[in-house]
């Protein structure tokens, strides 16, 4: 395989006409340019320049591998300055991929803002309500950073992101909505609007009304995470979702836990984040979870975070 030095050799003796010339252009020795169009020479079985006494020049085979050796020659510093922008977080590409209900009110706005500030970054999103499905995508080096809810297996990296409440949304003329706030031991018995086998936050309510002794009549499941509190608000029965899954002018009523229910959202790679993805998640932990006024003007600010009882 010819070295990127013997192409720069053979390029530089085109320019200039003269191995002497080239030497002084690539700063090096004329032996050691001679050394390298030798080498050149070997690998291609051909000779591509030939010594005149007034120079110089390239031979048909000479001329038709200069072209090559231009393109290759930026190639490779088109691809150091690639990396050189990835380090330096201005350039390069993202992949992402997150729990499908913190798309819009986690990522979108930090999505605007770099292809506005940063476009030469390329940005592509997948999405998935699958853990196990998110998971693989890291374990298959398909993305760069994975953002879900944790806690994660200690064999992935994990960066804290933000936290993100846990709320319940209801009709506005049940029973629960004219409370401030309310507890876990309040769905006991009443008629929920759960999540179906598909999605991960099926076992994980699951696990949470079954530590709290809470029994609740599943009345739907659904598989899609932002349809649960719309389905409660249609007066199918209640909703315990992650805020995020809570759209604007929702027709129902939000009401948070006491104490508040909070869960961590973290950032997995397969790594330590290079300096891009770095950047990326410090926008996403400044910004946080963006929770429409409507929804924030229903929800309790006064008790301290916990897990509910």
């Amino acid at each position: 395989m010819a070295s990127l030095r013997a192409l720069e050799c053979l390029v530089a003796v085109a320019d200039s006409g003269s191995i002497t010339q080239a030497a002084l252009m690539l700063h090096s020795s004329q032996p050691a340019v001679s050394h390298q169009l030798a080498a050149l020479e070997r690998e291609t079985r051909t000779a591509l320049i030939r010594r005149e006494p007034r120079g110089v020049k390239l031979t048909p085979a000479g001329r038709a591998a200069v072209a090559d050796a231009r393109r290759a020659i930026e190639a490779a510093a088109s691809a150091v300055r690639s990396a050189r922008a990835a380090g330096d977080a201005t350039g390069g590409s993202l992949r992402l991929a997150c729990a499908q209900s913190l798309t819009v009110p986690m990522l979108a706005p930090v999505i605007r803002d770099w292809h506005r500030r940063h476009p030469q970054v390329a940005i592509s999103l997948r999405e998935s309500v699958v853990p196990g499905e998110l998971l693989g995508l890291i374990d298959s080096d398909e993305v760069d950073i994975l953002l879900v809810p944790g806690p994660v297996s200690e064999r992935y990296t994990t960066t804290p992101v933000t936290e993100e409440e846990i709320v319940l949304t209801a009709p506005s003329n049940h029973r629960l909505a004219q409370q401030p706030s309310v507890t876990l031991s309040d769905l006991d018995g009443v008629q929920l609007v759960h999540f179906a086998a598909d999605n991960g936050l099926s076992g994980w309510l699951d696990r949470s009304l079954t530590s709290a002794g809470v029994r609740p009549e599943t009345v739907m499941r659904t598989s899609v995470t932002a349809a649960a509190p719309q389905l409660a608000a249609a007066g199918l029965g209640v909703a315990v979702t992650p805020i995020s899954a809570v759209s604007a002018g929702l027709p129902g009523a939000v009401r948070s836990f006491s104490p508040r229910w909070i869960r961590q959202i973290v950032a997995v790679s397969p790594g330590a984040l290079d300096p891009l993805a770095a950047r990326f998640v410090a926008g996403l932990g400044t910004r946080g979870v963006r929770v429409p006024r409507d929804v924030k003007a229903q929800l309790t600010a006064d008790d301290a975070p916990g897990s509910p009882t």
